[in-house]
């Protein structure tokens, strides 16, 4: 009955004059009924020419105009394309849900949105999806519903959980606040009537010129209400109780049925991304959902994807990819029955830094990968690359300390793109700083692959009741230069889990175990292996105060006294996935 329902509406719909375009008509701002009454708009781009044509859908929260370009680009490859605004966005009727809600209509007006462009005049009933982050978010939320005419889709860089994207149990500043303030408050102002700037351009403006005053603002929760707007009330759900996790959507994916190609970066909350991949190939709702998707891990940022140079960091000529050709080649071959499918035989291709190849893999993670341990050891000082500290293949018998300051109030800086996201950076900028310790090995004799996630096991006590502990790892070229690509961090309080708080005992010696974030790097005879090891990464992540209070909440910041310890019966070891010559 819905399916007759929601024909009937598309023909009584009003329509904006549709433009014509060389090839390509466009209706803009179609009206598109939801379940509950809620109209939402849709652009609509159709090849000119006999059809019927398959049907790509993309929903953004972003404002659907951005989208337009590359609607008309899949329109010329012969598809009938709809873009959407999510509910209660730019010109989408309704209220806006932000993804820190639990209950969100996400879900629901993606399968109508689904099922109204399989029933588009012209249309073959056939409809794939498409998008990254938010984008792809909106993805996942509807093909968890399994709506039947969704055939496949495309969706890119979305990590599973809402705490693989915000760190564990706190709140990612530098990009968390920016893109409240400057991306998604304009629109819900202008929504609302509230005061102050509806303009993307001008709330960017606005961000760069107080952001220095906004990121070092205490407690979070005491933002005025001009970072939140309508969503203030939903944002302090989550701040109140920052190891919830909204999404979920991993736990999804037993009811998805069709395949996704999925591009990531290695720099881009990849663990969390991998979760949702490995959860399909193992748990999807359908054989062609489990054993036909497809993963490509490139050495990318959350932006960039596809091409060859990161940050300050050039991959190579191999590292760029035609992502566009790619998702061509997989529309065709699900919706049109063109062509071979861009997936080769193996489900993940991934490219292996510092060789600056690509490689396909038949699973992740990698079953032929060798745990290799590499003990920290120094003689005490191993503060900035200039002091002792060591790693080596062999336990120290003897134990050694090594301490410094954390201090909030002074953290150390977050090196990464003028847009907040996470880029490979060289790490001299801190070759100064006290409160970083270093550990390195000597030069290698021969070539060391490292795939998969390191883990590190830290022994260390903190003057603190709750404290922070990051580690790093680099690649430090025979040239000096040094290069982050792995990065691991424990929030001391859930050392043992997001679902329990346990405040540590200051001066106590305690055992944290840290997955690092997944990697996939070579490193060459000459270079050499390091593992730096500090307590803050600011504004990517937010400062741990050094007390047993809610950081979100409580203002209070104190400066912690932190001791690594290594050998003996407290070695701390980093143990990396080798892989094997």
């Amino acid at each position: 009955m819905r399916r007759f329902t929601l024909l009937i509406c598309f023909f009584l719909s009003s329509f904006t004059a549709a433009k014509e375009k060389p090839g390509i008509s466009e209706e803009l701002n179609v009206d598109v009924p939801m379940r509950d009454g809620t109209i939402l708009r849709a652009d609509v781009f159709r090849p000119v020419g006999e059809g019927p044509f398959p049907v790509l859908m993309a929903r953004t929260p972003y404002d659907k105009t951005g989208l337009r370009k590359g609607a008309r680009r899949f329109a010329e490859k012969g598809y009938i394309v709809v873009i959407q605004d999510a509910r209660g966005r730019f010109k989408s009727e309704g209220e806006w849900e932000s993804f820190v809600r639990f209950d969100t209509n996400d879900g629901r007006d993606g399968y109508d949105t689904v099922e109204w462009s399989a029933k588009l005049p012209g249309s073959t009933g056939k409809v794939g999806t498409y998008g990254a982050s938010y984008n792809a978010f909106l993805q996942w939320r509807t093909a968890a519903l399994a709506p039947p005419s969704l055939v496949c889709m495309s969706a890119h860089s979305i990590p599973a959980r809402y705490t693989d994207l915000e760190g564990m149990g706190s709140i990612k500043p530098g990009r968390r606040l920016q893109w409240w303030y400057a991306s998604m408050t304009p629109d819900l102002r202008k929504r609302s009537g509230n005061p102050g700037t509806t303009s993307k351009g001008e709330a960017k403006k606005l961000w760069q010129e107080g952001k220095d005053k906004w990121l070092n603002f205490v407690p979070w929760l005491e933002l005025p209400k001009t970072f939140w707007e309508e969503e203030t009330e939903a944002v302090h759900a989550w701040l109140k109780n920052p190891a919830l996790d909204p999404w979920a959507l991993h736990k999804g994916v037993p009811r998805v049925k069709v395949p996704n190609f999925n591009a990531i970066g290695w720099f881009d909350h990849c663990n969390g991304n991998l979760l949702l991949d490995t959860e399909t190939f193992a748990n999807a709702g359908t054989p062609v959902a489990r054993e036909r998707s497809y993963t490509l891990v490139g050495p990318w940022s959350h932006t960039g994807r596809g091409g060859r140079k990161v940050g300050e960091i050039d991959f190579g000529p191999e590292a760029r990819v035609n992502l566009f050709a790619l998702e061509l080649q997989w529309f065709d071959y699900w919706l049109k029955g063109e062509g071979e499918s861009p997936a080769p035989d193996t489900p993940y291709r991934i490219f292996v830094m510092g060789d600056n190849k690509w490689r396909d893999e038949p699973a992740w993670p990698l079953e032929r990968a060798v745990a290799r341990s590499w003990f920290l050891t120094s003689g005490g000082d191993a503060n900035t690359p200039r002091g002792d500290g060591k790693l080596t293949p062999e336990q120290p018998a003897d134990s050694s300390r090594d301490t410094y300051e954390y201090d909030p109030e002074n953290p150390v800086p977050t090196l990464y793109s003028a847009a907040a996201f996470t880029v490979p950076a060289d790490q001299s900028p801190h070759a100064e700083r006290g409160d970083i310790l270093v550990y390195q090995s000597e030069p290698l004799k021969e070539r060391i692959e490292v795939t998969g996630n390191p883990v590190f096991e830290l022994f260390a006590a903190t003057s603190a009741a709750d404290t922070d502990f990051f580690a790093r790892l680099i690649d430090v070229a025979p040239d000096g230069t040094n290069v982050d690509v792995s990065l691991g961090m424990i929030r001391a309080r859930y050392r043992n889990g997001l679902e329990e708080e346990a405040p540590v005992t200051p001066g106590e010696v305690v055992r944290y175990e840290i997955e690092m974030n997944p990697t996939s790097i070579a490193f060459h005879a000459g270079h050499r292996i390091r593992l730096d090891i500090t307590s803050s990464d600011f504004p990517n992540f937010d400062r741990n105060h050094n007390t047993a209070a809610n950081p979100n909440a409580d203002p209070e910041l104190k400066i912690a006294t932190q001791t690594i310890f290594s050998g003996g019966e407290t070695a701390t070891v980093l143990r990396l996935p080798v892989i094997p010559e």
